[in-house]
């Protein structure tokens, strides 16, 4: 004769971590959520300079020294610009100003999201992510970033 199946919860022998984040895990979780809330808040908050470069100077900071040595943008040239840009709504210029950027700022988003929430819930939304933070994955980002200061130098 047949086995019969019958539907029973069975236990998951693999399973080692809780489905539920830890308070230290949440309460860093609410920490992200504010930081980056900051971040993207300042962003809106700023007027993106008309030059592509130096809307930081608006949070009381010097001008980039590399620029008035150098006459050329700094590896990090227009990217409080391109913030800017994106808290206006404005992703196209944002894009075209610092290409990088716009991945930062919906890296930002993505992170205040799901660092909400984690902080809210108690759902493990940073264990979905763990497994990117791989070599590869750092070494594509630093390609994205030269390819965009060489673009900013390109159109400086």
């Amino acid at each position: 004769m047949g086995t019969r199946l019958t539907m029973q919860a069975m236990p998951n022998p693999e399973r080692t971590t809780p489905l539920c984040a830890t308070l230290g895990a949440r309460l860093g979780a609410g920490f992200f959520a504010l930081m980056t809330l900051g971040v993207l808040t300042t962003a809106a908050w700023l007027s993106p300079s008309n030059a592509g470069h130096g809307t930081h100077t608006q949070l009381g900071l010097d001008a980039c020294a590399w620029a008035v040595w150098f006459d050329k943008p700094c590896p990090s040239c227009g990217m409080t610009t391109s913030f800017a840009h994106a808290g206006e709504g404005h992703w196209a210029k944002s894009a075209t100003t610092q290409p990088f950027a716009l991945l930062l700022v919906i890296g930002s988003a993505a992170v205040f999201w799901g660092s909400l929430v984690q902080a809210a819930t108690g759902a493990k939304v940073g264990h979905a992510f763990m497994g990117m933070l791989r070599p590869r994955v750092f070494l594509a980002f630093g390609a994205l970033a030269a390819g965009a200061w060489i673009y900013k130098i390109v159109t400086w």
